[in-house]
């Protein structure tokens, strides 16, 4: 059985779960191509309804909650919480990346499906996790890299704009297909735009697209594995040779 037929066969299971219990059920945090996999699979399970969530908005590693307020008869927020972690002193601290806080995590020994996305703001990292794992992460990661850090579960968390600046670019294309749109915002021959699909890393709004020629909706969020991502904002005019101006939001 492939890793995606075991994906699935869990889904279900959740699904089945969350329907005949009357229990919410949740996944573990899931990338995007898991991310795509339980959304292919829910469409065999339309009576169990699902809701996506990283901690914030626009979160890349969510977890789902199957079942409903309608359903259950009940409402159970996802079992998320924040870790805050901070230098002791920013002065002497190194220049912390998401690398850094991701390989001090794991040098924990934590399951990779507990950790939800990373976001680094004024060189503190804001860690989202499991509620299971918080307490644990809180008292346990002391350092990131060279730099000795507190941490802390918080709710005091920064808007999304302080963490990820979105440039608006504008590129000519001759269609709104897929390729040639990420061909153009990454500078990027047709070629490699090709063999991104083919090595199916191309996500639209987390499922995996691996047809190149798809048009792209305005409001799309589009993510190119290894190379980053962007809103498709839409067309703004088409020139006198018939080229099309398109706008897109990339994530910087």
């Amino acid at each position: 059985m492939s890793e995606d037929e075991q994906l699935r066969k869990r889904f279900l299971e959740l699904a089945d779960r969350a329907y005949t219990k009357c229990q919410y059920q949740f996944t573990g945090f899931m990338t995007l191509a898991e991310t795509s996999v339980f959304l292919q699979s829910a469409r065999e399970f339309p009576h169990v309804p699902y809701t996506l969530f990283g901690g914030i908005e626009d979160c890349e590693r969510q977890m789902a909650r199957l079942g409903s307020e309608e359903l259950m008869g009940y409402e159970e927020p996802f079992p998320i919480c924040c870790i805050k972690a901070e230098p002791g002193h920013q002065k002497f601290a190194d220049q912390l990346s998401h690398r850094d806080v991701l390989g001090a995590l794991m040098n924990l020994g934590v399951d990779r499906s507990t950790i939800g996305d990373i976001l680094l703001c004024d060189n503190v990292a804001y860690i989202f996790c499991t509620e299971k794992m918080a307490d644990y992460l809180a008292g346990e990661l002391t350092q990131i890299r060279h730099t000795p850090v507190r941490c802390c579960v918080t709710e005091n968390i920064p808007e999304l704009s302080a963490f990820r600046k979105i440039q608006e670019v504008r590129v000519q294309v001759n269609s709104v297909r897929l390729d040639a749109v990420i061909s153009k915002v990454y500078n990027l021959s047709r070629g490699d735009s090709l063999e991104l699909f083919r090595a199916k890393r191309v996500f639209v709004d987390g499922k995996l697209c691996e047809n190149n020629s798809y048009g792209l909706k305005e409001g799309e969020i589009v993510s190119a594995r290894g190379f980053g991502k962007f809103k498709y904002l839409g067309q703004d005019s088409v020139s006198k040779k018939g080229k099309i101006n398109v706008s897109v939001g990339k994530y910087v």
